[in-house]
C-alpha cells in the first residue's frame, strides 16, 4: 500500500471548482486537481430528492494531509455538507506518486 490518496470532492459549478482547485494546489495540500464537468448527481437532502449539475474533483495527495485538506475545503465550499471523499492509491507508477509526494508538504 501506499501513502497517498485520491479526493473527491463534488462543486456546484467550474469557477467553485477552480477556486478549490487553486487553493488545494497552491497551499500544497494536493499535488493536482483534476476537474471532471458534466456531472449530474441525483440526492435526497433535507427529504426533498434534487438533481443538480456539479463538477467533480480528484484530488491526489498524501493521506496524512487529508484533514488539512478537508478543513481548507470545508472554508471554501458553499455547500453546507460538501463531498469530500478519499480512496486509498493501492498502486500506480512510481515516478507519479513520488511526484506527489514531492508536490505536497
Amino acid at each position: 500500500m501506499t501513502d497517498y490518496i485520491s479526493v473527491f470532492i463534488t462543486a456546484s459549478s467550474e469557477t467553485e471548482g477552480e477556486k478549490i482547485a487553486s487553493e488545494l494546489v497552491k497551499e500544497r495540500l494536493a499535488a493536482c486537481v483534476s476537474m471532471v464537468g458534466g456531472v449530474r448527481s441525483t440526492f435526497r437532502w433535507k427529504g426533498q430528492i434534487s438533481t443538480e449539475q456539479e463538477v467533480l474533483l480528484i484530488a491526489k495527495t498524501k493521506d496524512r494531509l487529508f484533514e488539512k485538506l478537508k478543513g481548507r475545503v470545508l472554508e471554501l465550499h458553499s455547500y453546507e455538507v460538501p463531498e469530500i471523499v478519499a480512496s486509498p492509491i493501492l498502486a500506480g507508477f512510481e515516478k507519479y506518486l513520488n511526484w506527489i509526494g514531492d508536490e505536497t508538504k
